[in-house]
């Protein structure tokens, strides 16, 4: 049995604008219109033969996590593990090694997966993992190596042993951080360095005894936090906030991986990418004769070389200008040198700081019940675009300083208001008093589209008083 691990954390901050902390890099669509995790979650299935997918991730990603997996149609069973906050690879791997331990047995193989990563080659990620699966059960510590392609100074590298093995996998004589330009030339040209993937595979109770032998304190902590979170029963496993906390933030890598002697690396050549940077996400589109790149179907390029364009809509046009990266969304705008594209992490930061909400939030926001667009907003007012999924039903909610006026658009919507309840048809609207109880309902089988427009003094997203809600949010 081989149970897929998939990890999905992280803001991907060189990424904004287009990934956020509110829709982090995992969930950003690619030209195709696919997510990485989406991607992610089909190597996953094709590896685990229709059965159990693990995703550990953050309590605010769980209804997103589980639309994406829904999307696959197969009928895998996804188990989710919420963290309460994110606390590095180790503490994500050893929960989910308990977890598998306690219902397939310490036996059962974990393939660990990044979420937001791309790969090209799915047959032979397929070949590779069955080679990995092979050398698990041997009772080895697996991890996957990517046979570089270039100097590149953004990865670890992993240095083997020299000569094949006949497994298929390589001794591995140390783990190494991001090298300077010279030492990744020195790297390549020995062939003896692989770049490291973060991919890993092992037995649950192998890399619990490993975790327990070389970082003893975080083995402690997450036995700990297990033991406090009682019953790991269903599909959504929530860590309990406080014991959860005290786990020491560490990855797997330094906390395990570099110091055990029981570690393989299996070399393979799967078009792996981690998508790092605007430039990782360029190379994944064809160039034209003066290496203009776009990402989007409404790029118009005129005297212009070695330039980057993704927008969301809008056209975009470069006139007379070279070594550029132009990403559009519909609330921001990156303007930047290629050269500089690990640089970008340091405009969230600024933004961040600055308590701006374009750090954290697209103009479209997702929720488990739907997805709601700022349309306008100004002083005393915002216009919202409202989309609920069928069934779906917002919480039991009160607002202390706004009032609001909802117009359907399509569908039918049930509503409470105060004391009443009351269904809403397409070109009927109704108004929600500031102070009042309220909750917006889909009855129907079709989404329902509507138009919010708020006026108050205060229109922010934390004026919101939960009665009741069937998402676990009150």
């Amino acid at each position: 049995m081989l149970i897929p691990v998939v990890l999905s954390g992280g803001a991907g901050t060189r990424l904004w604008p287009a990934s956020r902390e509110g829709h982090p890099k995992p969930f950003m669509q690619l030209a195709d219109g696919e997510s990485l995790l989406l991607k992610t979650y089909r190597r996953a299935s094709e590896v685990a033969a229709g059965g159990e997918i693990v995703t550990v991730t953050n309590r605010d990603y769980y209804f997103m996590s589980k639309d994406e997996l829904a999307l696959l149609g197969g009928g895998e069973r996804g188990t989710f593990l919420l963290e309460p906050t994110g606390r590095n690879t180790a503490p994500a791997v050893a929960l989910a090694a308990r977890m598998v331990a306690a219902r397939y047995g310490r036996d059962a193989v974990m393939l660990v997966l990044a979420a937001d990563h791309l790969i090209q080659n799915q047959r032979g990620f397929v070949d590779t993992v069955a080679i990995a699966q092979g050398l698990a059960q041997q009772g080895r510590l697996v991890t996957f190596g990517i046979v570089p392609t270039a100097p590149e100074t953004g990865f670890g590298y992993i240095e083997t042993q020299e000569g094949e093995a006949s497994d298929g996998g390589k001794r591995v004589l140390r783990f190494v951080e991001k090298p300077s330009a010279d030492k990744a030339r020195e790297y390549l040209a020995s062939g003896r360095f692989l770049w490291n993937s973060g991919m890993f595979c092992f037995q649950a109770g192998v890399i619990l005894d490993e975790l327990a032998r070389h970082a003893p304190d975080v083995s402690a902590a997450v036995e700990a936090c297990w033991s406090a979170l009682g019953a790991a029963e269903g599909e959504m496993i929530e860590l309990p906030a406080q014991s959860f906390s005290q786990v020491p933030d560490i990855s797997i890598d330094y906390a395990v991986m570099e110091r055990s002697s029981n570690v393989a690396v299996v070399p393979t050549d799967i078009g792996w990418s981690d998508i790092g940077s605007w430039v990782a996400v360029s190379q994944l589109t064809q160039p034209d004769g003066d290496g203009n790149r776009a990402a989007c179907d409404s790029a118009v390029f005129v005297d212009s070389h070695d330039v980057f364009v993704r927008s969301e809509g809008r056209v975009v046009a470069t006139v007379g200008v070279r070594d550029l990266m132009i990403i559009d969304t519909p609330d921001a705008l990156l303007v930047a040198d290629p050269a500089r594209a690990q640089d970008v992490k340091q405009v969230v930061a600024r933004l961040k700081k600055q308590g701006h909400e374009a750090y954290k939030l697209h103009r479209t926001v997702s929720r488990p019940w739907g997805t709601y667009t700022v349309l306008e907003e100004g002083a005393r007012f915002k216009i919202k675009r409202i989309e609920v999924k069928p069934g779906a039903s917002l919480s039991l909610q009160m607002h202390h300083h706004r009032s609001e006026h909802w117009i359907v658009v399509s569908g039918m919507a049930k509503v409470v208001n105060g004391d009443k309840e009351f269904f809403v048809r397409a070109n009927e609207s109704t108004y929600i008093p500031a102070g009042h109880q309220h909750r917006l309902e889909n009855p129907g089988v079709l989404d329902l589209v509507m138009i919010e427009v708020q006026s108050g003094e205060y229109l922010g997203e934390d004026d919101i008083v939960r009665f009741q809600d069937i998402y676990g949010r009150a």
